[in-house]
């Protein structure tokens, strides 16, 4: 009968654990830093808002827009608001005027 004498390795007992945790590492990392995981959801959260923020300039400017409009409206046509486009258009003024230019709203 032969029997072999040789060391017990305990390399064996670590190949399971490690095998493990690198499969908790790799879905740990795509769970935070993946398409949809956390931080995703926190860039998405902030990107939201500064839409919402674009969003509420361009509806305060709609108004504005369509208060100016009404003015011009046939049967309430104002003057002023008739005379303040035209002079702007034409960029004429009376000699005895001062002129205030105001800059173009950005975008």
């Amino acid at each position: 009968m032969w029997t072999r004498q040789h060391k017990q390795r305990n390399t064996g007992r670590l190949i399971i654990p490690s095998l493990c945790v690198l499969f908790l590492a790799y879905f740990g990392f795509h769970a935070y830093h993946g398409e949809f995981g956390i931080y995703s959801k926190y860039r998405l959260e902030a990107r939201a808002v500064e839409l919402q923020t674009q969003l509420d300039a361009v509806k305060a400017r709609r108004i504005d827009f369509e208060r100016r409009v009404q003015l011009m409206h046939e049967g309430t046509l104002e003057k002023d608001m008739l005379d303040e486009q035209a002079r702007k258009a034409l960029n004429l003024s009376q000699p005895d005027e001062i002129t205030i230019m105001l800059p173009a709203p950005t975008k």
